[in-house]
């Protein structure tokens, strides 16, 4: 059993590495930052984070689990198997506006000083560098794929704007995105809209039974459509509509059972215009965020230890956004919190937070995260009780999923 003298010692040293690889951290966050790459297409970011890994004694590879921009990077034979996810995919136009530069860097940062402790922690380091969190579910892919079979708890931090920090009991939604498809029967709208069967009706209606479907659903639930296809003449009754839809929810059996209810509202809409319609899946759905409290209370300690605050808010909690994450979540014990840009002005997914995830307030946020995700992976593996727990749960819950 671990004496609280060596973890302190541990915990001291970690500090002091990632503190040594400032310059290497900064200046990935920075160069992430200024060649920002989209979902999928991420290959000179992956190439520069596997660098610094492989740099560092990882056996590192780029290209896995069926994902060319994924990485797979490994220190350690320990019996304790943690993940750290790396996201490192930027938005089209606006670039690292959610600050993925900042996740990247910090995991980066938290292996490179966990590795060194990873004999005494009887820990093996794995980062997984996970492609595509935007749009198209990197995680997802990953996780089908094997990529999280072998691992007993996985961890990551996301940059958000002001705050100090605002993890304890906070959840995502989870995000189902899909698409419909009604067929109808092009006719001209003026002299012969008889013969017509008007797949713009159809996308129309439906979108009126949503609206009205909305009164009957629990509170926080959010439904989102917009139609990318729907005719391209006026005087032409339209043969076919797209849709486009999304559901969220912080409930994984909400989630399927509104959607459930949303596909029955375009079946509806079909059968009352006479239309064909069908639906894909357009992205793997992302499932609520499960985090673990046990691990939680690790970071928690750990970005106290920082300096920063914890803000707290209330059990089961949003800022509405989604992540795939909770997919990894839902399999092994987790967290997903997150960390103050604290010069931040604009909101993620804006011009103004992307200016602001390179600066001194990412640069903190970097250096802070990693800090605190290195003590939280410490704190984890030095208690028994903790170590054998997390291994029994994540063996449960693989076989229930």
């Amino acid at each position: 059993m671990m004496t609280a003298t060596t973890l302190n010692a541990i915990e001291d040293s970690l500090r002091a590495r990632v503190s040594g690889n400032t310059d290497k951290l900064l200046g990935l966050s920075a160069a992430l930052h200024g060649d920002p790459e989209t979902a999928f297409e991420e290959h000179r970011s992956a190439a520069r984070v596997a660098a610094l890994l492989e740099e560092a004694g990882f056996e590192t590879r780029v290209g896995c689990y069926g994902l060319p921009t994924a990485i797979e990077a490994t220190y350690g034979s320990g019996n304790l198997r943690v993940a750290i996810c790396a996201e490192y995919d930027a938005l089209p136009e606006i670039g690292h506006a959610c600050g993925h530069n900042i996740i990247a860097s910090a995991a980066v940062g938290a292996a490179l000083a966990l590795a060194e402790a990873a004999q005494e922690l009887d820990l093996t380091v794995v980062v997984l560098g996970t492609p595509a969190e935007e749009n198209g579910g990197g995680k997802v892919i990953m996780l089908e794929a094997g990529a999280f079979d072998s691992i007993d708890f996985s961890l990551m931090v996301h940059p958000a704007p002001r705050i100090d920090v605002d993890c304890i009991g906070t959840s995502s939604q989870g995000c189902d995105r899909f698409e419909v498809v009604f067929g109808g029967k092009a006719s001209h709208a003026a002299a012969a809209p008889s013969h017509g069967v008007n797949a713009a009706n159809a996308a129309t209606l439906a979108q009126v039974a949503i609206g009205l479907l909305r009164q009957q659903l629990p509170d926080g639930i959010r439904i989102n459509t917009i139609v990318s296809d729907a005719g391209s003449a006026l005087n032409v009754i339209a043969e076919s509509s797209r849709v486009e839809v999304e559901v969220r929810a912080h409930d994984a059996a909400i989630q399927n059972n509104v959607k459930d209810k949303v596909l029955r509202t375009f079946e509806g809409a079909a059968l009352a215009t006479g239309c064909t319609w069908s639906w894909n899946q357009t992205t793997p759905a992302y499932l609520p965020l499960v985090q673990n409290e046990s691990i939680l209370r690790h970071w928690n300690r750990g970005i106290e230890s920082t300096g920063r605050t914890l803000v707290s808010v209330q059990p089961g909690s949003s800022g509405g956004g989604s992540t795939d994450m909770g997919n990894v979540s839902q399999v092994l014990p987790a967290i997903h919190p997150v960390i103050g840009v604290l010069d931040a002005e604009g909101m993620p997914h804006t011009a103004a937070f992307a200016a602001a995830t390179n600066g001194p307030g990412a640069d903190a946020a970097v250096l802070d995260a990693a800090t605190a995700m290195a003590l939280a992976v410490a704190g984890v593996a030095s208690d028994a009780n903790l170590r054998a727990a997390l291994k029994e749960e994540s063996a449960r819950r693989r076989t229930e999923v």
